[in-house]
């Protein structure tokens, strides 16, 4: 990873902090370390996040979908050296679920931590998933777990004082339903990146990366179709369920297996629309770029 962050550029003063965190902070557990499926390509983005983790901060990643939020928590923790406890926060997400809570076992009571108290204690990467979701009983212990003393008050268990190794990113989007604005309190607690949406070239990089047998036409082609997609949401002509990276990835997939072309496009974004002109608008942006008759292996080389 830090290998792909000098080739982006990366400031190599960054890169000799992480160096050394990793040398400090050495990862002996049973976990896994991190490791993202996809890259993340964007030097300036890479270096303040990076500067953020070295300086101990909690880091807020905020915009909307398909600018590799996660992607860069877990580029983050895997460059790090840490492994990674992804929270997705949702409207029954409570203190136990975050903390843990006390189980039986072999005819005892013990305590099962949860994702937080795990990450704490252990020194990881907490990925935050969607924190403006989070109700008030959650939104609680996150006020401890991020405050300046780092510190964790556990029912039953006392105080757990965070590994100084621990970090914590947090992603948000304002465009879902569920979300609400962070309150004061807890925005004061993280530095706040805004991603910038992926443009042509960090597509078609992306692309390359996942589908190595992709032509260099077919990562234009549809770096095109995405960028097309995303200007009629910015617009308001369509709705924010076409502009789907995910569901771009999943097409390509079934291409590459030898479904046609338009069929996998419609399987991963165009039946996502169920608003029958919404879905009508979204297959015109594809057929002006895409022929009803194109297979998969005029874009993938044997």
């Amino acid at each position: 990873m830090l290998e792909f962050w000098r080739e982006q550029g990366v400031s190599e003063a960054l890169l000799r902090g992480v160096e050394e965190y990793r040398r400090r902070y050495p990862w002996q557990g049973g976990r896994g370390l991190a490791r993202p499926r996809y890259p993340y390509y964007g030097r300036e983005v890479l270096e303040a996040a990076a500067a953020a983790m070295l300086a101990g901060e909690n880091l807020l990643l905020a915009g909307p979908k398909a600018t590799g939020k996660n992607v860069l928590a877990e580029t983050l923790a895997a460059a790090f050296g840490r492994p990674d406890w992804n929270v997705s926060f949702h409207i029954n997400m409570d203190a136990a679920s975050l903390l843990g809570t006390d189980t039986f076992r072999d005819g005892a009571v013990v305590f099962r931590p949860g994702p937080v108290y795990a990450c704490a204690s252990a020194g990881g990467f907490g990925i935050l998933d969607e924190i403006n979701m989070a109700r008030n009983e959650a939104l609680a212990v996150l006020h401890s777990l991020l405050d300046f003393r780092r510190i964790l008050d556990v029912p039953g268990q006392g105080r757990l004082q965070l590994h100084p190794a621990a970090r914590f990113v947090a992603t948000m989007n304002h465009g879902y339903a569920g979300t609400r604005e962070l309150n004061e309190a807890l925005a004061s607690r993280f530095v706040v990146l805004q991603m910038p949406p992926l443009d042509g070239e960090g597509l078609e990089k992306l692309l390359g990366a996942e589908f190595p047998r992709l032509s260099g036409k077919g990562r234009a082609l549809f770096a095109g179709l995405f960028l097309d997609l995303r200007q009629k949401y910015e617009n308001a002509e369509i709705s924010g369920k076409a502009v789907d990276l995910r569901g771009l990835l999943d097409a390509l997939r079934l291409a590459e297996l030898g479904l046609p072309v338009r069929r996998a496009l419609d399987m991963g974004i165009t039946n996502k629309c169920f608003d029958e002109e919404e879905r009508n608008l979204v297959a015109d942006s594809i057929s002006l770029r895409i022929s009803p008759h194109m297979m998969g292996e005029a874009l993938f080389a044997r």
